[in-house]
């Protein structure tokens, strides 16, 4: 997936500027952290990478 990078990025962004003007806790933060750490790991995870590139794809042609 070419878009990676940028997308870890602009998710990193943000939860700073949730954290800094939302009042999110830092555990909120942690525990969002470990649940997609672990969705990465199970058999939805392909399922998850085609919604997303079919969402970015969508957006970039309009």
């Amino acid at each position: 997936m070419t878009v990676t990078v940028p997308l870890v990025f602009v998710f990193g962004t943000l939860v700073f500027i949730a954290w800094r003007y939302l009042g999110l806790r830092w555990w909120h933060a942690l525990i969002t952290l470990l649940f997609g750490f672990l969705l990465a790991a199970t058999t939805l995870a392909p399922d998850i990478r085609a919604v997303m590139r079919a969402a970015l794809s969508w957006l970039t042609s309009h």
